[in-house]
């Protein structure tokens, strides 16, 4: 199809509320869906548009490379501008924005991947809890999705762990309620009537406890290992439930930065390990000791895995499946809504 055909099927209301490159998008995606575009048609140039509805270059070329960025349509030099894709136009687009590449985020992620099925196009991006990387991915792709599914998790200068921080909320805040879902953390609550699928990391963790209790009383003292300065840090609230635990039914407690290799282990302690080097380190001290796991000395591990159900370790985890697939039923069902997600005490020989 010549570019002149092309345009006279597009349309642009100058009386429209919709912002003018929107109407443009708007238009050639809606007739690609239609079957009135296909693959190699030619689009009108930035000038042919401009002048056909009184338009700036700048609103033209805005629309084109939002066209662009969505691989709806390329440019060859010196030719002209094509449509170069109608596969993802009819698909849900869905930008996937995590705070690390972890084995459990993963898990959400293809949980959600294999919810959405063949409906949709998903990008998944990871921001390493970094501020700037965050703002960078979000301002180039904030026009391009159709729905934007964010883990808020930010270490400060000093690797501590904030939910947002002001201008990641003052990004954030920008893209409109019924396009985003908030996952896993919403301590700042950024927006009240985003959907949110998330953890209560102190409530959680108290009350999983609370669920293993029979099975904690026969260990004397608890020993949290919370990485104080990790790379990838994590919400002190944790802390906050295991200390309300151990106070509330009269254990012995402590909590330390990381396992030394020099450390003695008593019969009797139970160790709560957050990140999974603590947790092998752990495991190493206990078989070079006279102490049996799971008898005189007790493991718990936080974030389930499949390895640590192989090796038979205690966990408290939330149900990371679950979470994606309740992301996923939200996009496809239209239904936003606030959901704590499931979270369990997982008994295994290691206590």
């Amino acid at each position: 199809m010549t570019s002149k055909k092309v345009l006279s099927y597009i349309e642009v209301k100058q009386n429209s509320k919709i912002p003018k490159y929107k109407q443009i998008v708007n238009s050639i995606l809606t007739n690609i869906a239609n079957g009135n575009f296909s693959v190699n048609d030619r689009i009108p140039s930035i000038n042919e548009l401009s002048e056909e509805f009184y338009l700036s270059r700048d609103t033209v070329e805005k629309a084109y490379n939002l066209l662009k960025s969505k691989k709806v349509i390329s440019s060859i030099p010196g030719k002209g501008s094509y449509i170069s894709s109608t596969e993802l136009v009819s698909k849900i687009n869905v930008f996937f924005l995590i705070n690390k590449l972890s084995s459990y985020k993963l898990k959400v992620y293809q949980s959600f991947i294999d919810r959405m099925g063949d409906q949709a196009h998903i990008d998944l991006n990871v921001y390493h809890c970094d501020e700037t990387m965050f703002l960078n991915l979000l301002d180039k792709n904030i026009d391009a999705y159709d729905y934007f599914v964010i883990m808020p998790h930010f270490k400060t200068d000093d690797l501590k762990h904030v939910s947002f921080t002001e201008k990641t909320l003052e990004a954030v805040n920008k893209i409109p309620d019924n396009k985003l879902i908030i996952m896993d953390n919403i301590k700042s609550n950024p927006k009240e009537n985003a959907a949110k699928i998330y953890q209560n990391f102190q409530e959680d963790l108290f009350d999983a406890l609370v669920d293993g209790l029979e099975i904690i009383q026969k260990y004397e003292n608890l020993i949290l290992i919370y990485p104080e300065n990790s790379l990838y840090p994590y919400p002190m609230r944790i802390t906050r439930g295991f200390k309300q635990f151990c106070v509330q039914y009269g254990f012995e407690y402590e909590i330390i930065n990381e396992v030394y290799e020099d450390m003695e282990l008593k019969a009797g302690d139970l160790y709560i390990s957050i990140e999974e080097s603590d947790l092998v380190s752990l495991i190493k001290l206990v078989r070079k000791s006279s102490l049996e796991m799971g008898k005189d000395v007790g493991i718990i591990c936080y974030n389930d895995t499949p390895l640590k159900e192989l090796l038979g370790i205690t966990a408290v985890s939330t149900d990371f499946a679950r979470m994606g697939e309740t992301a996923a039923d939200m996009i496809l069902e239209n239904k936003f809504e606030s959901v704590k997600n499931p979270f369990f005490f997982i008994n295994r020989k290691s206590t």
